[in-house]
């Protein structure tokens, strides 16, 4: 029997995978499959790094200073440091020219994720408006997954965004800066909820506060960015190597899907990959499950049709969460010593409540623990030394607030193939609306003004507006439809073009909300591989 062939290691492939090896199916995994490497001295923390690592600059920096952001990257206050390097290795067979969008993949086993900063937030009734089902659909999916990776949360004022499930444990320990944001949150929530419409609390998170097997509880160390040495953070390497001990798995690493076979009654019949050094090689396939993420399925999906009959289509619907970071100082803070010992990622969420509830607008409150520092330094407007003075006296006090819009398909937000091209080559194409500077800087305003009432500053100088494609929240270019037509896909994420044909990341997607869709692409996966399969 020709077994299910899945392409794409990344938190939506390794959970489909997954569900299927329990239900007694035979999985075969194509995948680049570039692997993270070995966390040193994994009982130390950050700061002992610091001090017990021969080369502290190579593992902090870089050998050629590569984690560095320098000018003219003014305003963007994201680096990865070298042990992530592996995550954003690029493969020679994806190429692309974009317009308007600024498109990032991941080749790594586990996919972006292994570089994610673990924040879980399931979509509500409102959220899955579009969708052909609603939340009781995706609820003990959402659950399973809960289990399965290991997360936090507790019902506070964002439950009513964030609807509860099952599989939550208690929070992790809130530092410092987090715990006097929420004091004062909790002061003044009456006047945030009524007059700003503004609410607070703890982030939903896939981080081990108990021991789960193995995997042991989060324990402080402020390692997170650099990658999690006790897999008390999920990734879905963790996943992929439970995967791996199922005689029934097969797993193959090293090859970049280019396109599939399929015969004239639209069943797909092989899938066809290409080593690095050139070679191809065809696996039989009874069913295909593309997981590769929007940008690179619907590279596989378009290919396979040019291959075999020269037409190029355009997938039209492509989505993304504009995002909006905002730095702030806490005053509360001033004058205090930061403390390194903490989770570094955000532990705290922020949610404007619109008139439109699928408009709500997700925040993500990051303090300043032990992350890069020196894109805050060198976005300061003082002199080099005098920002470096004057960060070291604020440390403490720094925070941003990752903002998150939603996002809707439109038309001329696309992807399709470069005819020019010698190879495959994608072109992506985004126009945001025309409104939509307009309506940031509103809401830019609504959060520097929720800040200021929780005894924050936001300098505007310092607001920055990412790139659209920043996000890495792709979808929406074969959208999940109840009514049968090309280029959708049923209800099952099944393709309405190709009989044994499956999208299970987020191509399937007919809405994006201002959420983080992480979650989400991982119980849609488990509740395919329940429903179809």
């Amino acid at each position: 029997m020709d077994p299910v062939v899945v392409v794409g290691s990344g938190a939506s492939g390794v959970h489909f995978a997954l569900t299927l090896l329990r239900k007694g199916h035979r999985v075969v995994m194509l995948d680049v499959g570039h692997t993270r490497p070995k966390p040193v001295n994994p009982n130390d923390s950050l700061n002992a790094l610091k001090r017990r690592l021969n080369d502290p600059v190579d593992y902090f920096l870089g050998s050629n200073f590569e984690a560095v952001i320098l000018p003219p990257q003014k305003k963007e206050y994201y680096g990865f440091p070298p042990s992530k390097s592996h995550v954003f290795r690029q493969r020679k067979e994806f190429d692309h020219r974009s317009e308007g969008f600024a498109p990032l993949v991941s080749f790594a086993a586990g996919g972006l994720a292994e570089s994610w900063t673990g924040g879980c937030y399931p979509f509500n009734e409102q959220d899955l408006e579009a969708f052909p089902f609603g939340y009781d659909e995706l609820r003990p999916f959402y659950s399973e997954v809960a289990r399965r990776i290991g997360m936090t949360g507790t019902k506070d004022d964002l439950a009513r965004f964030f609807p509860m499930h099952d599989g939550l444990t208690e929070p992790l320990l809130l530092d410092e800066h987090s715990a006097v944001m929420m004091e004062t949150y909790l002061s003044r929530s009456r006047y945030l909820n009524e007059k700003l419409d503004c609410f607070l609390g703890r982030a939903r998170l896939a981080v081990l506060s108990r021991d789960a097997g193995e995997r042991k509880a989060c324990s402080y160390t402020g390692r997170c960015l650099w990658g999690c040495a006790s897999e008390a953070l999920y990734t879905p390497a963790i996943t992929l190597r439970e995967c791996r001990t199922w005689p029934n798995f097969e797993y193959y690493d090293g090859l970049h899907v280019d396109h599939f076979r399929f015969d004239s009654g639209g069943q797909v019949r092989t899938v066809v990959a290409k080593h690095a050094d050139g070679r191809t090689q065809e696996f039989a396939a009874g069913t295909l499950a593309l997981a590769a993420g929007t940008l690179c399925s619907a590279g596989i999906f378009l290919e396979s049709i040019r291959k075999d009959s020269g037409e190029v289509l355009q997938l039209r619907g492509l989505m993304d969460n504009r995002q909006v970071l905002m730095p702030y100082l806490n005053l509360h803070m001033l004058g205090r010593r930061f403390n390194p010992n903490t989770y570094q990622y955000h532990q705290l969420a922020m949610g404007i409540r619109q008139p439109n509830p699928a408009d709500y607008v997700h925040g993500l409150v990051t303090t300043l623990k032990t992350a890069l520092i020196h894109p805050v330094v060198q976005n300061l407007p003082f002199d080099l030394r005098t920002s470096a003075a004057v960060f070291r006296n604020l440390h403490a006090a720094l925070g941003l607030v990752n903002i998150n819009y939603p996002d809707r398909r439109r038309e001329e937000n696309y992807i399709t193939l470069d005819t020019d091209a010698t190879k495959r080559r994608l072109v992506i194409n985004y126009k945001p609306e025309e409104d939509e500077a307009e309506r940031l800087r509103q809401m830019n305003k609504r959060f520097q003004k929720t800040l200021w009432k929780l005894g924050c500053i936001a300098p505007s100088a310092m607001t920055h507006v990412r790139p659209m494609g920043a996000s890495v929240h792709y979808a929406g270019t074969l959208p999940m439809s109840t009514s049968p037509a090309p280029l959708t896909c049923s209800e099952t994420c099944r393709s309405h073009d190709f009989k044994n044909l499956y999208f299970v990341d987020g191509t399937t997607f007919p809405f994006l909300p201002s959420k983080n869709l992480t979650f989400t692409l991982m119980a849609n996966a488990v509740r395919v591989g329940e429903r179809a399969f």
